[in-house]
């Protein structure tokens, strides 16, 4: 039997001026049993700028303690109570706090909404001067740098636009690493301080990017970063590399598809002149 009278509302919040709030974040704030806030202070700022006074219990839900207040605040909604979760700038479960609770929420069949709002990913792409009809969003990359050569070298050949987050003092070494990944002349822009008084967007090649953050960028950042041109190779040449691959063991199938998605032929195609290659 589903629950109808508990809700949990993932509310959007601004990610830098206050005025850019939805007119439904005064309301839910103001009516909620229950604010579940990444940072209480800057929820409590939040309210100030909105002239709103949150009548319900107001809770920290954050990275480190989400595992053992998610139960608390599924048992709430179950109660009947209506829950709503804000992070310190965007929708929550994109890149922060929130994931756990939707799923926990969906688990125990639990009715959920949202409160759209300001997005830095959509901002950035619109202002980025990059391709936005097809996109991917892949957050923040590793810390590591081993792990995050590995993560853009799987990304080199991804078509579409890429973006992502990144903290001020790991900017300069994640563009030296996108330039070494996908060419120093693959098109980027980072974009800083969105929607904030000291708004900027850079864009260039990824190595210009990086000389130029090299002297410190401060502020919350999106980088967008074009995808691959497609990479339309010769047709005997691909011919002759799926046979090299057959040759080494793989299948014929799957020695076309690989040669298929790294050359932008049809794999039908390659996979055909392959099978006649062989019959001569």
């Amino acid at each position: 039997m589903r629950h109808v009278s508990g809700l949990l509302v993932l509310a959007a919040t601004p990610i830098g001026d206050p005025r850019d709030a939805a007119p439904r974040l005064s309301e839910e704030l103001a009516r909620a049993d229950v604010v579940a806030a990444e940072d209480t202070r800057r929820l409590r700022r939040l309210c100030t700028d909105l002239g709103v006074e949150p009548s319900g219990q107001i809770v920290s839900y954050h990275e480190h303690n989400e595992a053992a207040k998610t139960p608390e605040l599924v048992a709430r909604i179950a109660a009947g109570d209506r829950v709503v979760l804000v992070t310190d700038a965007g929708m929550p479960s994109v890149s922060d706090p929130g994931y756990r609770l939707v799923t926990a929420c969906i688990d125990a069949d639990l009715d959920l909404t949202c409160v759209p709002g300001p997005s830095a990913v959509l901002m950035a792409l619109a202002v980025s001067g990059l391709p936005v009809d097809r996109f991917c969003f892949e957050g923040f990359p590793p810390r590591k740098a081993g792990e995050r050569a590995r993560t853009f070298a799987a990304l080199a050949t991804e078509p579409r636009t890429m973006v992502f987050f990144e903290a001020p003092h790991r900017i300069a070494e994640t563009l030296t690493a996108m330039a070494e990944a996908f060419g120093p002349e693959r098109r980027g822009a980072v974009c800083r301080e969105l929607t904030k008084t000291y708004e900027e967007v850079k864009r260039g090649g990824l190595a210009t990017l990086a000389t130029w953050a090299a002297d410190g960028v401060r502020g919350e950042i999106t980088v967008v970063v074009a995808g691959a041109e497609p990479v339309v190779a010769d047709l005997d040449t691909a011919v002759a590399q799926v046979l090299e691959r057959v040759a080494g063991g793989e299948r014929l199938k799957d020695a076309s598809a690989a040669v298929a998605q790294a050359s932008g032929l049809s794999r039908k195609v390659l996979y055909d002149a392959a099978v006649a290659a062989r019959a001569t």
